[in-house]
């Protein structure tokens, strides 16, 4: 008998809920910002490039924390380190309201990323202690939705805060649900723990390797661009070095027993491809909505809607599909539908309508889906249960380098394209989820 068989389904039931919760903040805290730039810039008299790290910043931090915080998840305990990094999350969203200047909001935003890849990491792990085996791709597929529901509203959530209130309670807003940390503690069971004391110079180099990359790419378009590009090679050169420290580390923070499972490796290079084609799509869409259509912020916004809200109801149907058919078909099924999905969009007519964009976008949302859950439920059950927290850390660290990766082509492409670079974006998210497709598909072999 699986070895969590025996957790009451209503403690399983309280358990998820809170991981739900704290993942949808995570997911949210990422979401919601954007749309109060504008304002957050005029608050603090800065320019807008300064303006842009209050994002960069959150998500520079949880990459440098992903891999640090998997190997601390096996040592403390996931419920530990999920506790912990939700209650700095918490406190750190305080600090961002009462900021007074726009570096001390940046450097609480670095905080609030800490906590977020804590949430993220422990979360997703936490699953599959919850769930039995049979039933963990059910328990994935409510995580996709509790990321890809704040991702859909997160626009609109903000929209209406801000027609009331000012910035400040885009974070206050998170601090209610600080009061799920002792519900998660007292429901949550006990999970396996691997004693990995800390790394200090693998968790230096790999803190110089995704902070100079990252610092390199989001300050490609807005600075020197010689600058950037150094930036980005020492980042890559710190990355060499710090996977040559890994290798000869007794316990090294890279999971690289989990990357002796072709199963595991696949699905990982997978997941890197297909967030790359989501961000080359996500940030150039707005572009192309506002030169060519001539929409508002607002009416793109919503012509967004579609992709996140076809994910999060084909992310759930998934979930079920994953107990019948294998992850590769279900996957090359998703990413062929995304990668059509964006050629579509490449050939709009010349004059669209919002209904041309929207069943567009909606087979996105439906490919993306498709991919999710079962990629996800592959790549957390490939190895043991005791390495759940390093899986969980790589499916975490797979999407934040795709969406780097993604992010720096969009920089390179706009520089390059031109009034064409809208629509080169797309066609380059086709090609990244069409290579995705063909990593898919090497895992049936396997």
């Amino acid at each position: 008998m699986d070895g969590v068989e025996c957790l009451a389904a209503s403690k399983r039931r309280w358990a998820m809920l809170c991981i739900l919760l704290g993942l949808g903040l995570s997911s949210l805290g990422s979401a919601i910002v954007n749309i109060a730039l504008p304002g957050i810039s005029r608050s603090f008299a800065s320019s807008e490039a300064a303006t842009v790290w209050v994002v960069n910043a959150y998500q520079l931090s949880a990459t440098v924390c992903l891999l640090p915080i998997a190997s601390l998840a096996e040592s403390l305990g996931l419920k530990r380190v999920y506790a912990a990094g939700l209650a700095i999350f918490v406190l750190a969203s305080l600090g961002c309201a009462f900021a007074p200047t726009l570096p001390l909001l940046v450097s609480a935003r670095l905080i609030q990323g800490a906590g977020a890849a804590s949430v993220a990491v422990a979360g997703v792990a936490f699953v599959r202690v919850i769930y039995p085996d049979r039933m963990v791709s059910k328990g994935l597929a409510l995580v996709a939705l509790a990321a890809a529901i704040p991702g859909a509203l997160g626009p609109t959530i903000a929209a209406t805060i801000l027609s009331v209130a000012k910035w400040p309670w885009l974070f206050l807003v998170n601090v209610p649900f600080g009061l799920v940390i002792p519900i998660f503690i007292a429901a949550a069971p006990s999970d396996v723990r691997v004693f990995r004391p800390l790394d200090l110079v693998g968790t230096a180099l790999n803190a110089l390797a995704f902070g100079l990359f990252v610092a390199g790419v989001g300050t490609l378009g807005i600075g020197d661009r010689r600058i950037a590009t150094g930036a980005i090679a020492a980042g890559l050169a710190c990355f060499g070095l710090f996977v040559r420290q890994q290798l000869q580390h007794p316990v090294p923070m890279l999971p690289f027993d989990l990357f002796r499972i072709p199963l595991f490796t696949l699905s990982v290079w997978t997941s890197v491809c297909c967030y790359a084609a989501q961000i080359l799509a996500y940030v150039s869409l707005p572009f192309l909505f506002e030169t060519r259509m001539h929409l508002s912020a607002v009416e793109t916004g919503l012509l967004v809607t579609p992709w996140p809200f076809m994910t999060a109801i084909t992310a759930s149907i998934a979930g079920r599909l994953t107990i019948r058919y294998p992850a590769s078909v279900l996957c090359n099924v998703g990413l062929a539908l995304l990668a059509a999905g964006l050629l579509l969009m490449v050939f709009l007519p010349t004059s669209p309508s919002k209904w041309d964009v929207v069943w567009r976008l909606a087979l996105c949302g439906i490919g993306f889906g498709l991919f999710q859950t079962p990629n996800n439920t592959a790549m957390m059950t490939a190895g043991p249960r005791g390495r759940s927290g390093a899986a969980s850390g790589m499916n975490a660290a797979a999407r934040y380098v795709g969406w780097t990766l993604g992010s720096a082509l969009v920089s390179l492409i706009f520089g390059l394209g031109g009034d064409h670079g809208a629509v080169c974006c797309l066609v380059a998210g086709a090609a990244f989820a069409s290579m995705g497709a063909a990593t898919s598909s090497a895992r049936r072999f396997r």
